[in-house]
């Protein structure tokens, strides 16, 4: 099992009413939450830790999860409200705006870390929930914990806006991508954590860091994966009309998750020693499911049946 560790949220979409009027439309969202649901649909064995409300919205939430075959036993669910992200759409980009205190999913301590089930192979870390404590000092506990005893992977999805302590955040982000062994970034993270130097040295200074496995995401210009040992795997994008890019990349770490474990490399791209072939194929498939889900408006990752074999 692949256990995803991190938000779910609801993401309140523009919409408007039947008639005319503008409104919000509320949609199951946040970055973990989106990697672990697109996992399940894709076939893959997963679970989710995280804090989900008893309210409407986290119903809304578990009943998302279920359906897609997502393990919620070691989640921890509190009548605290469920956190809402507020989505602005500027030529299909998306900007947000939180409402967080209180909630759910962030106030999980390090008291709430569950023990690992030997089923669990892996742990992916990402998104909001690492930017202010105590939901992020639970998960980098747990990073800390499991590294080195399971296979970690971290997409810092940056959103620095949303910490408290922009300082503390980065700090907290330098350390969990120390203990990664897969970091999967687009092109604004690589700006924002290595400010310093061009593409080349930034990528450098990233990956030197700790992880064996780079992955790059580009948008348009498809994706490329670095490894440890100097190799460079590209892939093509997947030509789509884009509706927006909500929940791409989510979708997009977890097509890259279920094709490695469906072909028993998680651990060889893990170690940095997984094939170029079998890398290709990982991403690849990364990059067909991410399409699937830019084509359509909101987070709404493809099912294994919508994507080739």
């Amino acid at each position: 099992m692949i256990l995803c560790c991190g938000e779910a949220l609801i993401d309140m979409l523009p919409g408007e009413t039947a008639e005319g009027q503008a409104a919000y439309v509320p949609h199951c969202g946040g970055s973990v939450f989106n990697t672990a649901l697109a996992l399940g649909r894709l076939g893959g064995r997963t679970g989710l830790f995280t804090g989900l409300s008893s309210d409407v919205f986290g119903q809304q939430l578990r009943e998302a999860l279920a359906e897609a075959g997502v393990d919620l036993s070691l989640s921890r669910i509190s009548p605290r409200p469920s956190t809402l992200a507020f989505v602005h759409l500027t030529g299909g980009e998306a900007s947000y705006s939180f409402l967080d205190n209180g909630s759910a999913g962030s106030s999980l301590s390090p008291a709430d870390i569950p023990e690992m089930p030997g089923s669990a192979e892996a742990l992916f870390f990402g998104g909001i929930s690492l930017c202010n404590p105590p939901a992020a000092e639970a998960y980098l506990a747990l990073a800390q914990r499991e590294a080195g005893r399971r296979m970690v992977m971290l997409d810092p999805n940056v959103r620095a806006g949303f910490a408290q302590d922009e300082a503390a955040y980065r700090a907290r982000l330098q350390e969990m991508i120390a203990l990664a062994d897969i970091v999967k970034v687009s092109e604004e993270d690589i700006s924002w954590l290595c400010p310093c130097g061009d593409r080349e040295e930034k990528l450098r200074e990233l990956g030197g860091a700790g992880p064996q496995l780079l992955l790059l995401t580009r948008g348009g210009k498809g994706a490329e994966a670095h490894l440890a040992d100097g190799r460079v795997v590209q892939v093509d994008a997947v030509p789509v009309e884009a509706a927006d890019t909500v929940g791409a990349g989510d979708t997009f770490n977890a097509g890259f998750l279920a094709k490695a474990q469906e072909l028993g490399v998680l651990q060889a791209a893990a170690d940095g020693t997984i094939a170029s072939k079998d890398l290709e194929s990982c991403m690849r498939y990364a990059v067909q499911a991410a399409a699937v889900t830019v084509a359509r408006a909101g987070a709404s990752p493809p099912w294994k049946s919508e994507l080739p074999g």
